[in-house]
């Protein structure tokens, strides 16, 4: 019996034993876990990152272009081949591009940080060109351009740009945005083309060093320091240089590009009125011309520096009686020295263009005409001579819903050299040595 009952015991401490042995392997049901979590703080189609208090805004669009009769999306057929017309003019160019933008914000005990970076995926189709020898060649605006004409560096193809590159942080912006000289349109005054004239640009960001005080009520003020050399220069003409005759359209013909290394950042004010009846913004902008030497050394000298400066007023009305939404955005600037905040980086052949018609003289080779606006002109023992230029770009938005408007828009722009700077390219004399227009000419240039 005490055997017996021994057993019995045992096998039932046993049995306890794996009776919990088992109860500890059940599988426990696991909390829910929302991975995709809303945040509703910085606006709608953020969300936080798994893990993280960083909110996350993914955005972009698809487009697709088919521009009749040029060369070049969107600019026009009043330059190069395509103004020329002959057959080397496309009948067709084509663009596909994919744009992505990644919008961060991340709450600090010192504030919110914001990050954005905006980018675009292209493939555009160009045109041939003739080489002058009877061949042609594809694609012939590039850096490297294969035996075979495969496209390998050119603006044809598939080509990555990237737009916007900041961090926002306590009133600073740091990192390639749009100028704070611009107005909040950029150069889209009626939401449609980037190429007007009449105003400041950088639809694609440049480099800068920004602060904006806020002061309430709408009003805020923002000072810059920004890069010149990607979008602002607009070119310094040494007209004393020693230069070949170019084919037509070609800088050579009016000097030569004598950039020096970049010694100061253009510096840029820019004070805000947004409120709800619209928006009044003034902007200047401080731009330094710091050129190389007037021959091809240091020995040969060189011109000192030329400030030049540009002035922007811009004016915003909403909600006007035609319709709810519709405005009215309007802007005129004024320059001396700073060109390309008036002609700015995308409109057109910005500063330089040659604009080809019809002589209407039967065995003559078309008409041409140059035009050109840099910021500054100098011949060898000459001082830099500044450019003056004025435009005004404005457009009339009408908005049929809220997914449909139409706008009506236009630019204008005016150049302006001084009479030393005429002497120097067109004479009397042909002062303008490498510069001037008369060899190639025939004595029949005039510049006004």
């Amino acid at each position: 019996m005490k055997i017996s009952n021994s057993f019995i015991l045992g096998s039932v401490a046993v049995l306890v034993a794996a009776g919990g042995a088992k109860a500890a392997d059940l599988p426990v049901k696991a909390k829910a876990i929302e991975y995709v979590k809303v945040c509703s703080l910085y606006g709608p189609g953020f969300y936080y990152i798994p893990g993280t208090d960083t909110c996350i805004k993914l955005g972009g669009y698809l487009r697709v272009d088919v521009v009749a009769n040029s060369n070049i999306d969107n600019t026009g057929n009043t330059s190069g081949a395509a103004g020329a017309r002959n057959r080397f003019t496309n009948g067709y160019t084509w663009r596909s591009r994919e744009d992505l933008n990644i919008d961060t914000r991340t709450a600090t005990e010192y504030g919110v940080v914001r990050t954005f970076f905006d980018a675009t995926f292209n493939w555009t189709s160009d045109s041939y060109a003739g080489q002058g020898n009877g061949a042609t060649v594809y694609s012939p605006i590039g850096t490297v351009q294969a035996p075979n004409n495969a496209n390998t560096g050119a603006v044809a193809a598939g080509t990555v740009g990237v737009y916007y590159a900041f961090i926002q942080f306590a009133g600073f912006t740091i990192g390639k945005a749009v100028s704070q000289f611009s107005a909040p349109w950029t150069a889209y005054p009626g939401n449609s083309y980037d190429g007007l004239v009449g105003g400041g640009g950088t639809v694609t960001g440049v480099n800068q060093f920004t602060y904006t005080a806020e002061f309430g009520n709408g009003v805020s003020l923002s000072l810059s320091a920004q890069d010149q050399s990607a979008y602002y220069q607009a070119g310094v003409f040494n007209l004393g240089a020693p230069v070949t005759i170019a084919p037509p359209g070609a800088l050579g013909i009016v000097g030569v590009s004598d950039y020096a290394g970049t010694v100061a950042p253009d510096l840029v004010a820019m004070l805000r009125v947004d409120q709800a009846w619209g928006l009044f913004q003034a902007s200047f902008a401080a731009h330094d011309n710091h050129v190389a030497y007037y021959g091809g050394n240091e020995l040969t000298g060189h011109p000192n520096d030329k400030w030049g400066w540009a002035g922007q007023l811009a004016l915003s009305i909403k909600n006007i009686p035609t319709g709810p939404g519709d405005t009215i955005n309007i802007q005129g600037v004024y320059t001396d020295g700073a060109t390309r905040y008036n002609i700015q980086d995308l409109a057109g052949s910005a500063g330089a263009n040659t604009v080809f018609g019809n002589t209407g003289v039967a065995g003559a080779y078309q008409s041409i005409g140059f035009g050109f606006a840099p910021d500054t002109v100098f011949v060898t023992g000459g001082s830099q001579q500044s450019v003056k230029t004025w435009g005004m770009r404005g457009a009339y938005v009408h908005n049929w819903n809220p997914n449909w408007n139409t706008s009506i828009y236009g630019a204008y722009a005016g150049v302006r050299f001084n009479d030393t700077s005429k002497g120097y390219i067109c004479g009397p004399g042909r002062t303008g040595i490498g510069g001037t227009f008369q060899p190639l000419l025939g004595g029949a240039a005039s510049l006004t």
